[in-house]
């Protein structure tokens, strides 16, 4: 169960290293093998290989009406491979399409991270947290 944010910059080349409480994890579960893909809120989603393959069924299962979502996801997806020191290259075309130029903040969100260019992401929460809260929180004690 991944949770957390940090923030990190992605080197000249267009790596980011993992953070290091999530390393060990993603080597014994997924020998280092992880997936990005484009999620549609201007984000990169970063799945450790077997969560990536049962996300990917359950959109590949979708029906023709999905058609386009099945391109963002599964049409997007890069496989990439921690190497000796924690880190992974997130592709030219997927820092693009996200915004992701140097300083990025990774989010744990359970069983995959979201990688948000820091500036993007720092505006969307603010945005957010402006506004009400939804009604799906009425029942949680703040």
């Amino acid at each position: 169960m991944f949770q957390g944010a940090s923030s990190l910059s992605l080197d000249a080349k267009g790596r980011l290293s993992v953070p290091t409480r999530h390393r060990d994890v993603l080597s014994a579960t997924a020998g280092g093998q992880l997936t990005f893909t484009k999620h549609p809120h201007g984000c990169l989603m970063l799945f450790p290989r077997p969560e990536w393959e049962k996300f990917r069924e359950r959109i590949a299962a979708l029906p023709m009406s999905a058609q386009w979502w099945k391109r963002v996801f599964l049409g997007n997806a890069m496989d990439v491979e921690m190497d000796g020191t924690g880190r992974v290259l997130v592709s030219p075309e997927l820092r693009a399409a996200a915004g992701i130029t140097r300083d990025a903040l990774l989010l744990g969100m359970g069983n995959h991270f979201e990688l948000w260019d820091k500036a993007t992401y720092d505006a969307k929460e603010a945005e957010a947290t402006q506004g009400q809260m939804p009604d799906v929180f009425q029942d949680f004690s703040f």
